[in-house]
Parts: C-alpha cells; sequence; structure tokens
C-alpha cells in the first residue's frame, strides 16, 4: 500500500464513508485535534514510569481511534461503525479513575499552573490540547452537524482525568506544585 496517495493535493480529504470535504472543514478540525492529542499522549506515556498509568493512557489512545472514527463519519450521510460508538461506560471509566487518583492526592485549593515533572508538564499539553478538541467538537456541532453526547461527555472527562493525572504525576516524581 502506498503512503501517499495525491488525493488530497488540492486541500481535500475524504470522511469515512468516502465523502470528499475540505480540509478546513469542522469535522475535519475536531478529529484532526483529536489525531493530536492522541499523539500527544503518546508522548506521555514515555514519561510515565508507572505501569498502570501507561496502560490507562494506550487504552485512551485506543478510545480517541474510536472518537476520531466517529468524528470521521458524517452521520446524516452514513450510519457510524459500531466499532467508532462512544459508550456511557467509556466515561464511566474516566470517572471512576479520576476518582481513584483524586483519592490519593491533597486537596486542590487553589490554580495550578502547569508544569513540574516532565511527565506532569506533558500531561497539561495533553489537557489543553483535548480542551481544544472539545471546543472543535462543540463547534462542529454548532454548524448543524449531530455529535453524540458522550463523545462530549468522554472528551470533557479525559481533560479533568489527565489534570488529575498531572497532579499525580508531579506527586510521584517529589516534585511541588506550582500554585498561584
Amino acid at each position: 500500500m502506498k503512503i501517499y496517495t495525491r488525493t488530497g493535493d488540492q486541500g481535500q480529504t475524504s470522511l469515512v464513508g468516502g465523502q470528499r470535504v475540505s480540509k478546513t472543514c469542522a469535522r475535519l478540525e475536531s478529529y484532526g485535534t483529536i489525531d493530536e492529542l492522541c499523539s500527544h499522549i503518546g508522548l506521555l506515556i514515555t514519561y510515565c514510569t508507572d505501569p498502570h498509568d501507561q496502560r490507562f493512557l494506550t487504552d485512551i489512545q485506543r478510545a480517541l481511534f474510536k472518537v476520531g472514527g466517529y468524528l470521521a463519519t458524517d452521520t446524516s450521510q452514513r450510519e457510524v461503525r459500531p466499532t467508532n460508538i462512544v459508550t456511557a461506560d467509556m466515561v464511566t471509566t474516566l470517572e471512576q479513575e479520576i476518582d481513584r487518583i483524586n483519592a490519593t492526592l491533597p486537596p486542590f485549593r487553589c490554580f495550578i499552573l502547569p508544569g513540574g515533572s516532565q511527565a506532569a508538564a506533558q500531561s497539561h499539553v495533553c489537557r489543553t490540547v483535548c480542551r481544544r478538541a472539545e471546543r472543535r467538537i462543540l463547534s462542529l456541532s454548532e454548524e448543524g452537524a449531530q455529535v453524540d453526547s458522550q463523545v462530549v461527555a468522554y472528551i470533557n472527562r479525559l481533560s479533568d482525568y489527565l489534570f488529575i493525572l498531572a497532579r499525580k504525576l508531579n506527586m510521584d516524581k517529589n516534585h511541588p506544585e506550582i500554585i498561584l
């Protein structure tokens, strides 16, 4: 299989199902930002030393492929593949991990500046890219595209997880949080 097709040389690409769209459209912006987030999480994994965190983040990358596949499908033109459906269970899994980690952290009483250890700083980068992805997804929805509420909930919860993970990663390295 060739890696290049030349079909995108004029600024268009194909959605799931073959529909051609501009590479600058809201749908591409949304799933392109999810792809960017997935790559940043890949970098974050290299900085993590806890095998549980590494596995959980890898599972998030897999979930982001579902999100990306969902967003790459114009649901007014075709049904979403079952493998690209984001479920309430996926959101619940994030919430449970947030609660598990948060129970080990000191109370959160003020604003925390992004940074600290290398892993925590990267987790904050992931968090901000995740927030941008959420904004792109909401823009897509505001343009009239149907976006499943579980997709929005998953991305919203993921940014919360990445914030809590950053706090944990600093604690793991005995690195003080940078507070305002």
